[in-house]
C-alpha cells in the first residue's frame, strides 16, 4: 500500500513537467499533454499512480472550467489576455510610464483612463483603454509593440483559494500559543468583529461583508490577533479582485505600517502586483499568501510565488496534505486549512477547507513575533524554530518548512 508521504512525493513530482506545459499560452490548451506523460513516470506506482494522475487533471480542468464560466457570464466586464487569464474587459496597465511613451499611445488612439501612483510604495501606473475593435489580446500585443521599453500588461484578476459549508457543530476553543499583533487581510469584506479597526473598499461596492473575509477574520481573531485591518477588493464588481485594486489595498496597508498582510488570492503573474509587492516588502512589510487550490498540476500560483512573499499551503486534521493545495515556485509553510470551523456571514460556525484559511494563521504566527524581531531573516528563524517538520526530514515541496500555528485549529 502506498503511503501518504509517497503520494506527497508524487504530487512534488507532477508540478515539474506541469510548469513547462501550463504556463504556455493559451491557459487551457495543455491539461491533456501536461498530465500525458505522468503515467510513464509515474507507471511503476500503480493504481495509486493512476489516481493521483486523474485527481490533478480533475483539479487543472475544474480551474479551466471556472475560468470559462466566469468569462462567459460577465462579457461586458471580463475577457482573456494575450495567454487565456481573465482580465478586466478593454483595459491595459502600464508601469511607471514615460511621458513620451505613453503620449504615443494616445496618439495611436489608446484612451487614458487614469494615471497616477500606488499611495504608500510611490509606483506609477497608466489605465488605457483599448482601441475599438481590438480584443484584449491583440491590443496587448499592439501596445507592446508600440512601447517597447515599458511594462504592460492586462487587469488580471485574482481568486479566493477555499469554501465554507455550513455547520450544525459548535466549535470547540482552543488557546494559542502566541497571541498579539496586527495583520491586513486584502480579501472581501468582512461582518464586524471588535478586532478590526479599519475596513476600506477599493472596488465598486466595497466594503460589503462576505462569507469568505468574515471567516478569515475570525480565523486571525480566534488565532489571537489583536489589531485587524481588512481591504474589500471585490464589492460587487464582477472584475473584482483585479490587480490594480490588490496593489492600492497593499499600498494603503504600507503606508499604515500594516506589519503583516495576507492574502488567500491566486491569479497570474501581474508586473504591476509583482513591482508593489517587492516595494512593500522592501519597506518591512510581511507578505504572506495562499498557495491556492487548483492541484499540483495548476500554473504556479501568484503572488504566492513572488520571492519575497511567505507561501502557503495547506493541511487537514491529520496533517496531511490537502489534496487540492496548488503550488507556487517557492513553498515556505504549512498551515490548518481543512477539518476547522470559522465564522458564517450570520455568525454561525462554518466549516472551512483550503489553503485560504492556512494563510492567515501562519500570519497570525508571524504577527506575534514581528516586534521582538530585528529584521525579516531573524522573524522566520524563529518561525522555523517553532515550525513541526512533516513529511521527510528538512524542508520540502510539499510541507515547505513545516506546519505553523497548528494548534490554532478550532476543529469541527
Amino acid at each position: 500500500m502506498m503511503t501518504f508521504a509517497r503520494l506527497s512525493a508524487l504530487f512534488a513530482l507532477i508540478a515539474a513537467p506541469a510548469a513547462a506545459q501550463l504556463a504556455l499560452p493559451p491557459v487551457g490548451q495543455a491539461v491533456d499533454s501536461t498530465l500525458r506523460t505522468l503515467p510513464g513516470e509515474l507507471g511503476n506506482l500503480g493504481s495509486a499512480a493512476n489516481s493521483v494522475v486523474r485527481s490533478a487533471a480533475q483539479l487543472a480542468q475544474a480551474r479551466l472550467d471556472r475560468i470559462g464560466d466566469l468569462v462567459r457570464r460577465n462579457r461586458p466586464t471580463i475577457e482573456r489576455d494575450a495567454v487565456g487569464n481573465p482580465a478586466r474587459r478593454g483595459e491595459l496597465l502600464i508601469v511607471d510610464p514615460d511621458p513620451a511613451s505613453l503620449s504615443k499611445a494616445i496618439e495611436a488612439g489608446y484612451r487614458l483612463i487614469e494615471q497616477g501612483k500606488i499611495d504608500g510604495v510611490d509606483i506609477g501606473f497608466a489605465r488605457v483603454a483599448v482601441l475599438d475593435g481590438l480584443s484584449l489580446a491583440k491590443a496587448e500585443r499592439d501596445l507592446k509593440q508600440r512601447m517597447p521599453d515599458s511594462i504592460i500588461s492586462a487587469d488580471h484578476l485574482l481568486f479566493t483559494s477555499g469554501k465554507a459549508d455550513a455547520s450544525r457543530e459548535a466549535p470547540r476553543t482552543t488557546t494559542p500559543q502566541r497571541s498579539g499583533g496586527t495583520v491586513g487581510i486584502i480579501d472581501s469584506g468582512a461582518n464586524g468583529d471588535a478586532r478590526i479597526v479599519q475596513q476600506r473598499g477599493f472596488a465598486t461596492g466595497a466594503p460589503t461583508a462576505a462569507a469568505h473575509g468574515t471567516a478569515i477574520v475570525s480565523l486571525l481573531a480566534g488565532a489571537g490577533v489583536e489589531r485587524i485591518l481588512v481591504a474589500d477588493v471585490f464589492g460587487s464588481d464582477p472584475a473584482g479582485g483585479n490587480a490594480l485594486a490588490v496593489s492600492r489595498a497593499l499600498g494603503w496597508m504600507t503606508a499604515l505600517r500594516v506589519p503583516v498582510v495576507s492574502l488567500s488570492l491566486t491569479g497570474p503573474d501581474n508586473p504591476l502586483l509583482a513591482r508593489t509587492i517587492a516595494a512593500a516588502s522592501a519597506r518591512g512589510t510581511i507578505v504572506v499568501a495562499a498557495v491556492g487550490n487548483d492541484g499540483p498540476a495548476a500554473p504556479p500560483a501568484y503572488p504566492a510565488s513572488y520571492s519575497s512573499v511567505v507561501a502557503v499551503t495547506g493541511v487537514d486534521g491529520r496533517n496531511r496534505a490537502l489534496i487540492e493545495a496548488g503550488r507556487a515556485l517557492h513553498l515556505d509553510y504549512a498551515g490548518p486549512g481543512a477539518d476547522m470551523i470559522a465564522a458564517g456571514l450570520n455568525g454561525r460556525p462554518v466549516a472551512v477547507r483550503g489553503t485560504s484559511f492556512a494563510a492567515p494563521l501562519v500570519a497570525a504566527r508571524i504577527a506575534a513575533t514581528y516586534a521582538a524581531a530585528p529584521n525579516r531573516p531573524a522573524l522566520l528563524r524563529t518561525i522555523d524554530a517553532g515550525a513541526i517538520d512533516l513529511g521527510p526530514k528538512g524542508p520540502d515541496r510539499t510541507y515547505g518548512r513545516g506546519l505553523v500555528c497548528g494548534e490554532c485549529r478550532r476543529p469541527k
